[in-house]
Order: C-alpha cells, then sequence, then structure tokens
C-alpha cells in the first residue's frame, strides 16, 4: 500500500489568507501564461516602484560590518532607545528600551504576542473586517477570534457597547489596528478612550497595531493609544514596512506599556520566545533610528500633489463617476474598500467577481470577506500604483459590473414575466 500523506494541523482548516491565497495563485499562473497582471492585493510598496528613504538605507550600509553576530533577543540596544525615545515623545507612559521588542516585521510580534498570552480556548476581541493575520494568529496559539463589527454605515468605526457586550471571562485582548486595513478607517480619541476604559474595567491587553500611523490624508491626525490607556496594559505595533517603504527589510516593533506589576509576567514570555528565536534580523535595524529621529519623507506623499494623496483621489473619483460603487472614503492607510451596490449587487459574491476580473480584465483584488465580514460586497485596492493606472484599473471593474448588473435586470424581466 502506497504510504498515506501527512497530516497537518486541524486548526490550519479554519485559517484564511486570500492577500496570498488561491487567487494570488492563478495570478502566478496567468503570468506564467504571458499575461500583464495589475496586482492591487498585497500593500508592498517596493512592488509599485516605490523606495526606502536613502538616509535609511545609508545608515543600513555604514553597518553592514556590525550586522554579522546576533544581537539582543530584544533587538539592538541602540534601535530599541530610538523606539522608547519616539514613544516618549508621543507621551506613552514607562517608555523605555526595555520595554521594547524587534521582531522580524509586525507579524511576527503578534503571533508572539498571542503565544505569550492565550491558553487554548482563550478569547481575543477583534474588530470585523480585519487584517486577517490577528485571525489567524488568534487561532493557531488555540485562542478564539470574537468579532466587534465595524459598519460601513458608521465610516467602518467600532461601537464600544458592542465591544464591551462581547467580552466573556475568557477575553483576553482587544485588538485595534489605526489606521486600518483594509478600510483606512482612522480612530477619534473619544473612542480610543472609551475602548480603553472598557480594557480597564475587564482587565484586558490592549494590542494596538498602528503600523500605518504616519499615513493620514487631508488634515486626519493619528491619536496614539499607548498615552492614552496610562496604566492599562498595552501592547503598541509599529515598523519600517509602511511608512518607511521597507516591508523587505522585516523590521518591526512592539512597545509595551502599562502598569510594571500588571505586565511584569507577560514581559518575560515576550523575552523568552524572542530568546527561542535568537534574533531579528540585524542589518534593517540599524535604520530604526534614522526613520524615527531623521527627515520625514511620509508627509509630502499624502499631501495634494503626493503620489499617493493622488492615487486615493483616482479611486475616490473614479467610484464617485461609478453607477455601481460606493466608498467610504479612507482618512488613513494603504487601502479603499469600496462596496458594489445597485443592480450589480443582487445575487453579488465577492469572491466569484474577483475571479472574473482576475480572469477577464486582468486585475487581482482581494475579496471584502477575506478580512472576517459577514457581507460579500465588498473588494479591498490598495493605493500603490499610479494614480492613471487606478483610473483604468476602476473602467475595468466597471465593465465587469456592468455585466452583472445586465443579467441581474435580465433575470428580473424574466422574473416578471412569469409573474
Amino acid at each position: 500500500m502506497p504510504p498515506s500523506s501527512l497530516k497537518t494541523r486541524e486548526r490550519l482548516s479554519e485559517v484564511r489568507y486570500e492577500i496570498r491565497g488561491e487567487l494570488a495563485r492563478r495570478a502566478r499562473e496567468l503570468e506564467a501564461q504571458g499575461r500583464t497582471l495589475i496586482k492591487l492585493n498585497i500593500g508592498n510598496p517596493g512592488a509599485f516602484g516605490f523606495r526606502a528613504p536613502e538616509h535609511l538605507q545609508r545608515a543600513i550600509a555604514d553597518h553592514i560590518a556590525d550586522t554579522d553576530p546576533y544581537t539582543h533577543q530584544q533587538g539592538l540596544p541602540e534601535a530599541r532607545e530610538a523606539i522608547a525615545a519616539f514613544h516618549k515623545q508621543r507621551g506613552t507612559p514607562n517608555a523605555t528600551a526595555e520595554r521594547v521588542f524587534i521582531g522580524n516585521g509586525v507579524s511576527e510580534l503578534i503571533d508572539l504576542s498571542l503565544r505569550a498570552l492565550l491558553n487554548p480556548g482563550d478569547e481575543v476581541l477583534l474588530p470585523s473586517p480585519d487584517y486577517p493575520l490577528w485571525s489567524a494568529a488568534t487561532i493557531l496559539n488555540d485562542g478564539r477570534p470574537v468579532y466587534y463589527r465595524c459598519l460601513p454605515e458608521n465610516g467602518f468605526l467600532p461601537d464600544p457597547d458592542e465591544i464591551e457586550a462581547l467580552v466573556s471571562s475568557r477575553t483576553r485582548a482587544i485588538v485595534l489596528i489605526n489606521p486600518n486595513n483594509p478600510t483606512g478607517a482612522n480612530y477619534p480619541r473619544e473612542l480610543l478612550e472609551r475602548i480603553v476604559a472598557i480594557a480597564a474595567r475587564h482587565g484586558l491587553l490592549l494590542l494596538c497595531d498602528e503600523i500605518y500611523d504616519s499615513v493620514l490624508y487631508d488634515g486626519a491626525t493619528f491619536e496614539p493609544i499607548a498615552p492614552l490607556a496610562g496604566e492599562v496594559p498595552c501592547l503598541s505595533f509599529g515598523g519600517l514596512s509602511k511608512v518607511h517603504r521597507a516591508c523587505g527589510w522585516r523590521v518591526g516593533w512592539a512597545m509595551l506599556s502599562g502598569d510594571p506589576l500588571q505586565v511584569g509576567d507577560f514581559h518575560h514570555a515576550m523575552d523568552l520566545l524572542g530568546a527561542l528565536r535568537l534574533c531579528a534580523n540585524v542589518p534593517g535595524q540599524f535604520a530604526v533610528e534614522a526613520a524615527l529621529h531623521g527627515p520625514n519623507t511620509i508627509d509630502a506623499l499624502c499631501a495634494p500633489g503626493g503620489r499617493l494623496y493622488e492615487a486615493r483621489r483616482a479611486v475616490i473619483e473614479s467610484v464617485a463617476a461609478s453607477r455601481y460603487l460606493e466608498l467610504v472614503e479612507p482618512a488613513g492607510a494603504l487601502y479603499a474598500f469600496p462596496a458594489v451596490t445597485g443592480a450589480a449587487a443582487e445575487g453579488f459574491d465577492d469572491h466569484r467577481f474577483a475571479l472574473e476580473l482576475l480572469e477577464t480584465e486582468n486585475v487581482l483584488v482581494v475579496p471584502g470577506s477575506s478580512f472576517n465580514v459577514a457581507f460579500r460586497n465588498h473588494f479591498r485596492v490598495t493605493l500603490l500604483p499610479q494614480p492613471d493606472e487606478l483610473r483604468e484599473v476602476f473602467r475595468r471593474i466597471e465593465r465587469v459590473l456592468e455585466r452583472h448588473a445586465e443579467l441581474a435586470t435580465g433575470r428580473g424581466t424574466a422574473r416578471a414575466a412569469l409573474a
């Protein structure tokens, strides 16, 4: 008898990551056949011609001779000092280098933090829509995701009363993604204060994904949550990937704040898990100080005339001109999350639409349901292409939606004739 196939972890069947999933695999097959695709599935600045700032590149080059050894499991001391100083400027309490953890991107630190926190069956309150890594990491660390809704009719902002109603005896943490991926929502101070109060009342850890903290449009301002949290335990995530356009360098960090007595055991758990993987990528850590305390290179991209601003404008104007789309305008981050409406929305399935768009129009987007929402009439695009390319993308999207609308109208006419 032939050997049976290797069994894999059962909980993997619960994990979804369509950003690099089935549709992305089909896109690679089409590219291998010679098709030219416009891929809007990943927020990867370097793939769209952005470069990490020159002063960051120089910081690594100047220290390349120092990058061969392992460093401390929490990161290079000078990089951690730079991160702590950055947080002190923001008003984060107890911001010291000893409370900073550097990882191979924020993705690794999300996994480590949930592994340090969760026992089997513990619950994590996650936004819906979420960045699906948060759900996956919760599941793979034997936790249970519990979703609080961020509805389009509320500007994709959560309802604090709903969050509190979901707290149970097994709840351990509240996750916030601000500015938000995939929606671009930017959370106001009053909302954050109410969520902090919930965490304080129930003894919960705040896990705050702030990787897009400086990617803001039209005068939006970012409110870091750690200064509002004060003594409430809080882990704030940032990194070089988005604001500094250096995804491939894999440098992220987490700043642990809050009452030292409450966070002590969690700090030791994070330190242990960091030690087990030895250390994060060393060369990229030499760019941290230059990134956080050197010239600002993101604001110009997000201001009128800047590439990200004009890409966002192209999406907003394209949606406004569409017969079948609506959009909550993104206030931050690198994405838009349009909704399909009207005749095209009848019988609409986001995954089927995304596949048709790929097969017939050579455009790759991410179905909205991939971000753990119940509705199936949204999709996510990144704002990283050139503005004219985005306008072309939405012309192709309109063609597909026009076909959907014509089919729906035909079905409606047929039903009326039979009535």
